[in-house]
């Protein structure tokens, strides 16, 4: 982690030698021998992250030492940019300028000398440092405490699951009986079944009780278990396959075997597996090119071969295996299975299971388990040897300490984390930091990239947009079961991410180490000990956000947990001139500090769901601001000055008002038209359609996402020249609920669009909706459109999601009689004249989610339920309660009315899913 921070310093100097020389002029040898010098390091710091656990104390206090100066190095930097910028807003006329040079020039003579002064320490003390690196040299990195690091412990660990029996397990019947399917089904072709899941989801555990099974021996004529982790040698493995081919013949294992060479190796494999129906389980697969090695001697045929791999990494499970492959998901355990194993462990001598006095704090630890096998086991273990309520509590209060220390849970810690210390020192930086939200939380793709970006985590690659690479980063932490999807759009494409509880102790344990993130509960100020980004999860009245260490925060978050907190604090310490980043979403901050403009460092401000009414003219000094969030906040207008932010790429403001209906509506904020000179930004979204903005909209060709409100007819031309200029146009959003939306004049869509929301009354559906070929969701409302509206979507070949409400359809059957082939979810609301909702057979033959709502006169409801294979969950509300009565069964009733059915499939480990329905009144 330390070569991140040297990364981020050499280009802050770059900076600085650039656009400062003349200021610094004493020192400028300094600062280029400095940056040569954090230069030569890197590689250093680069193999340090690499080996992380493998490192002795001299190393690690090296390493250690080189973060420390690094950030030293940065405050300094930043401060002195600081007071340049101060320099800066000095200047005004000429009059002015005049009698402040005056009043400042001793202020920049003292600021200058001190950051010279502090610079040429910082410089002999890095010398210091790098010539004791050089005494150490990279290689000693790769002397290991084999005490500690057996390279032949992971390879034990995984065989060891071959002698773990039934009773052993828990919640695994329904994945064995889809595995055992999938391997003794009467595909001739040879089929590869990944397992995939997170370390100590249970993978190896499930391979291995189904590779035992007696019926699946006598079903293949060779079967093998290769463990292959993440260092492996493939001659090795194929030496040892061919040892089980001899074993297997039950023939004497001949000398020569360990002195064949490859090419021998191969021909005996290939010679041997041929003309047999093998299954080869290939046990913790960290890359695609193994595949590629191993792949050579495991003959296609025709024998009904089968091979099991199991990986932690999503792009292993889904690499082109062959003709025929099949991926099993590992998800967590159920609260009652994760309940009963726990109890298994922790109380395996007590016949009557866990006792009463204990039965709160045993849940809260198996809970905090997540679902995690290994964990459960691990924790259940420990947990066998705690007899009293004060031993059992110990570990309750301190279970981050214990995850830790405890050598009893240290494997925990060791599996869980080989994935971490796989990823470069940029994936590190992004999976640490996702620690800094509170347990449990649901974090946004959107605003967890746009932070990414703001804290200068991303790599630059030449023609990839910043946002992209981000969404690379979360896609791989994701692949690698790093973090975990909580939500994804109706396309599949991650919306939500958490981070598992254990794999959150461990990564704030890291980071606390590093300086990296600290978490408090508010009620302690920032302590003076380099900390770069704080966390504050108020829980009570009582907050203290100050303290001596504000001063060298880079990031400040601030959760509110509850109501109670709420009133806790209104406004923010000071001192907080060197924030990157500030996310107060859902604090009911009121105003912000006086200092705001002075936020020179500042890239990312959240003021989501805020008190904040005004943002103050001085926001248009923050001229490195990149993301602004002012969703649900008090904001209603935007100042003439936001157009100085030259560096802005989102801008997303809207507030929200409630109206009769009870449902949440957002209103749009004011921006001035000059907006649109902000060359870099990308989103725009909610502002008011004024007739000056529309005219000068036509500038913004670069927007992928913009979001109009209070739209008329008469903008209508200027409107659609604008958009269609727009290529690079992802999310459109068309607001005028008492008005009327005509888009007649667009000649075709952007060609990338791939959401799409119209809110007001529209005289026919445009004639360029059948071209949106990229379409993924279309949300129409107030439309008043007629049966020609299904006709010209329903052939749209990405369209996922469809939303149609506010009497977006004004007649009174709704008939689906052909295509939608990829909708995954089907949502109609408040259409008062709709009596009848009709879908066709092989129509949306992957729908997922059904809701209907407010739709009171609906009274017919027909879909094949046998054909809507794939559909999870019906959700009707506030509808005719005929057609309540019909769906369930007028036995089901006593007489009350009415208001909402929900209906799921079960998802019971022991039994096929079945419809289960719940009646609300």
């Amino acid at each position: 982690m330390a070569s991140s921070s040297a990364d981020l310093v050499i280009g802050k100097l770059t900076s600085l030698l650039e656009n400062e020389a003349s200021s610094l002029s004493p020192v400028t040898d300094e600062i280029k021998e400095m940056k040569l010098l954090l230069g030569s390091m890197r590689s250093f710091l680069q193999d340090a992250d690499h080996r992380a656990g493998a490192k002795g104390l001299s190393q690690n206090d090296l390493v250690k030492n080189v973060r420390d100066l690094a950030y030293e190095l940065e405050n300094t930097i930043d401060e002195f940019t600081y007071y340049e910028s101060k320099r800066q807003q000095w200047r005004g006329n000429n009059f002015k300028r005049f009698f402040q040079r005056r009043l400042h020039f001793p202020v920049d003579l003292y600021v200058r000398h001190e950051v010279a002064a502090k610079l040429q320490d910082i410089n002999k003390r890095m010398k210091s440092i790098t010539e004791r690196a050089h005494q150490f040299g990279v290689q000693q990195l790769e002397v290991r405490d084999t005490s500690r690091y057996d390279p032949n412990w992971k390879n034990r660990l995984s065989e060891s699951s071959l002698f773990f029996k039934d009773d052993d397990l828990v919640g695994v019947k329904k994945a064995q009986h889809e595995l055992l399917g999938r391997l003794m089904d009467e595909e001739p072709r040879r089929t590869v079944i990944s397992v995939v899941g997170m370390g100590g989801s249970g993978k190896t555990t499930l391979v291995a009780n189904i590779f035992n099974k007696q019926s699946v021996k006598q079903h293949f004529d060779f079967c093998i278990w290769i463990t292959v982790s993440q260092q492996y040698a493939i001659e090795e493995l194929f030496r040892s396959m061919v040892k089980d081919v001899y074993k297997q013949r039950k023939e004497e294992v001949p000398m020569q075997v360990d002195t064949m060479s490859y090419r021998v190796l191969v021909d005996t494999l290939v010679q041997y597996l041929q003309s047999r129906r093998y299954l080869i389980v290939l046990d913790d697969v960290w890359n695609i090119e193994f595949w590629q090695e191993m792949n050579i001697v495991l003959p296609e045929g025709m024998r009904g071969s089968r091979i099991m791999v199991t990986t932690r990494k999503e792009d292993v499970a889904s690499s082109p295996y062959g003709f025929v492959s099949y991926i099993h998901r590992i998800q967590p355990l159920r609260k009652d299975d994760a309940w009963k194993l726990f109890c298994k462990r922790a109380f395996a001598n007590d016949l009557d299971g866990c006792p009463s006095y204990l039965d709160s704090l045993a849940r809260n630890l198996a809970e905090k388990c997540n679902g995690l096998p290994l964990a459960i086991v691990a924790l259940g273990g420990l947990m066998s040897s705690k007899k009293s309520t004060a031993e059992w509590k110990r570990v309750h209060d301190n279970l981050n300490w214990e995850l830790s220390n405890n050598p009893a849970l240290e494997f925990v810690k060791i599996i869980t984390l080989l994935s971490y210390h796989d990823l470069s020192f940029q994936l590190k930086q992004c999976f640490l930091y996702c620690c800094i939200f509170p347990e449990d939380y649901g974090i946004s793709r959107k605003r967890l990239i746009r932070l990414w970006m703001a804290e200068g985590f991303l790599e630059h690659v030449n023609g990839v947009a910043p946002e992209a690479v981000a969404e690379n980063y979360l896609m791989e932490l994701i692949c690698r079961g790093l973090l975990q999807v909580k939500n994804r759009n109706a396309c599949g494409r991650p919306k939500v991410i958490k981070m598992h509880d254990i794999l959150r102790e461990f990564a704030l344990s890291i980071s606390k180490e590093e300086k990296f993130v600290a978490v408090s509960d508010g009620k302690k100020g920032v302590e003076e000990n380099g900390i770069r980004r704080f966390s504050i999860e108020v829980t009570d009245k009582e907050m203290n956000p100050s303290g001596k260490g504000t001063s060298q925060l880079r990031s400040l978050f601030i959760f509110v947990v509850d109501e109670i907190s709420k009133s806790s604090f209104n406004k923010l310490p000071s001192g907080l001139k060197l924030l990157r980043v500030l996310d107060l979403e859902n604090a009911p901050i009121i105003e912000l500090p006086n200092e705001f403009g002075d936020l020179f460092n500042l890239k990312y401000l959240n003021l989501t769901r805020t008190q904040v009414k005004v943002l103050p003219k001085s926001v248009g000094e923050l001229f490195n601001l990149q993301t602004l969030i002012l969703k649900g906040a008090k904001i209603v207008e935007l100042p003439p000055e936001i157009v100085k932010l030259q560096n802005l790429r989102h801008l997303t403001a809207f507030h929200y008002i409630y109206e009769d209906k009870g449902f949440k509506r957002y209103n749009c904020i004011r921006v001035p038209p000059s907006i649109c000179r902000i060359n870099s930004l990308q989103v725009l979204s909610f502002v008011e359609a004024t007739n000056a903005l529309i005219k000068q909209l036509k500038e913004m060709t670069q927007l992928t996402s913009l979001g109009l409100a209070n739209v008329v007819e008469a903008d209508e031309k200027e409107l659609c020249s604008s958009i269609g200029k727009m290529e690079h146009l992802h999310h459109l959003h068309l607001y005028a609920p008492f008005g009327m939306i005509k888009m007649d004049l667009l000649s075709s869509a952007p060609p990338y669009l791939e959401k799409l929301f119209l809110n007001g009354k529209m005289e026919n559906v445009p004639h360029w909706f059948n071209g949106l070929h990229s379409l993924t969701h279309l949300t129409l409302q107030n439309s008043q459109l007629g049966e020609d509206l299904l006709y010209h979507i329903q052939a749209l070949p990405n369209l996922s999601y469809l939303r149609l409400g506010d009497n977006a359809y004004n007649q009174e059957r709704l008939c689906f009689l052909a295509g939608f082939q990829k909708l995954r979810l089907l949502d109609i609301y408040f259409c008062p004249l709709l009596n009848e909702i009709m879908i066709e057979k092989d129509v949306m033959p992957g729908l997922q989610y059904l809701q209907v709502y407010n739709c009171k006169k609906l009274r017919g409801f027909s879909y094949g339920s046998d054909q809507l294979t794939h559909l999870k969950e019906v959700y009707l509300y506030d509808v005719s309660d005929e057609l309540a009565r019909r769906l369930c069964g007028e036995e089901n009733f006593d007489g009350l009315t009415t208001r909402g059915i929900l209906l799921t499939r079960s998802d019971d480990d022991e039994a096929e899913s079945e419809w289960v329905y719940q009646i609300f009144y």
